[in-house]
């Protein structure tokens, strides 16, 4: 296990999830923690990655950073979706392995599963049918990402456990409408609309120099303003969405996201999570009696014929509880104050159908959420408005 001053390092530490993880493992008493921007590091770049490993030699690595977007800019940059992620994630977990790295926690998304997976879904459905056309390429991208740490896990007897959380939302979320998820987009065209109406445009022009859309700030022409919204389907008092509004989902606050990956990462071996008591000999080593010697962290790995098929060891990290995208609305429209319409254009795709997962082997390691979504979506906008302070 890790002590209080191992050296961990958190990559991806100034986004929504790695930020959370940093917070939550500094209020754990965990101080050594490495942090890099992606000006100051590019993962994609095998040699600086290496040399990073080199000069800093982490205890343990948290795998949080991603080139991530919503339905449209995956549709829009398909290439990078899958050559960007691929990168990062060979380059970290081959030099986690490379420079002695033991504990490993790689973040994924259930958007791995099928399209069509049986609701709510278990890790064993993964790669059991089609995946959802829009997001192929980044799943396909986060899936080589759980099987790496997986096959890892089983030649060299490393602890390098994969985490999927289900549609996250939180502090340092993303509210730039051209790539930002479904929830942060909603709320910021719905709180745009309002400012709108009451024509606060001081108010705009802030949030428009905070974030602004295809290169138009606040600095730009009331019209011009317009213009640029109107094509995200923002316009006085009203809002459009893309899809049917009858998709459902499931939300996770980001910070329940990271105690849960703090969990994990302190508490949870890969022999604890494929859950089979007979086999953690194999991955922990045997005293000369006989009996498991947990604290032998070597263990052994290649190809056992003894264990059979060891598969789908990733973990759901989610509620287990969902909701419809229309319904989400009604959330953000009461959090916000929208006195205006929400219209749905059933001309734009839904994406997946359902997206629900089960979370028994989450609670069975010893951890649930905490963070109802009412509560969320209104949290979420409390911070987006001090964001614009």
């Amino acid at each position: 296990m890790l002590s209080k001053d191992s050296k961990i390092y958190v990559a991806g530490h100034r986004g929504l999830v790695g930020s959370a993880i940093w917070n939550n493992l500094k209020q754990r008493g965990y101080d050594n923690l490495i942090g890099r921007t992606h000006a100051e590091l590019d993962l994609t770049d095998q040699l600086a990655v290496r040399r990073f490993f080199d000069e800093e030699r982490p205890d343990a690595v948290v795998l949080a950073a991603a080139f991530v977007g919503g339905i449209m800019a995956n549709s829009l940059y398909r290439a990078d979706f899958i050559m960007q992620n691929m990168l990062m994630q060979c380059n970290v977990i081959g030099e986690a392995y490379a420079h002695g790295v033991k504990r490993l926690l790689f973040l994924g998304s259930t958007c791995i599963y099928p399209k069509n997976a049986p609701q709510p879904m278990k890790e064993d459905v993964l790669l059991t049918s089609p995946l959802e056309y829009t997001n192929e390429e980044y799943a396909i991208a986060k899936i080589a990402g759980l099987k790496m740490c997986e096959s890892y896990n089983l030649q060299y007897g490393t602890n390098y456990i994969a985490v999927m959380p289900t549609n996250l939302y939180g502090p340092n979320d993303n509210f730039h409408l051209e790539n930002s998820h479904v929830m942060p987009a909603m709320m910021r065209k719905i709180y745009l609309a309002k400012l709108i109406h009451d024509e606060n445009w001081e108010a705009i022009r802030v949030d428009m120099n905070k974030r602004p859309v295809e290169s138009v700030t606040g600095a730009n022409s009331n019209e011009e303003i317009l213009q640029v919204l109107a094509k995200y389907g923002i316009s006085n008092n009203k809002v459009v969405l893309w899809g049917t509004g009858k998709p459902l989902r499931e939300f996770l606050w980001s910070e329940d996201m990271a105690d849960a990956s703090v969990h994990v990462l302190l508490n949870v071996n890969f022999s604890d999570v494929i859950g089979i008591e007979k086999y953690s000999s194999v991955f922990y080593g045997t005293k000369a009696d006989g009996a498991v010697d947990r604290n032998n962290s070597e263990g052994r790995g290649g190809a056992i014929p003894s264990l059979g098929e060891i598969r789908n060891c990733h973990i759901n990290v989610g509620t287990g509880k969902e909701l419809t995208i229309r319904e989400l609305s009604q959330l953000v429209v009461k959090a916000v104050g929208f006195e205006g319409d929400v219209e749905f254009d059933a001309s734009k795709p839904d994406g997946t159908p359902r997206k629900l997962i089960d979370v028994s082997k989450l609670h069975s390691l010893g951890w649930t959420h905490k963070v109802e979504i009412e509560e969320g979506v209104r949290r979420l906008f409390e911070w987006y408005q001090d964001s614009l302070s």
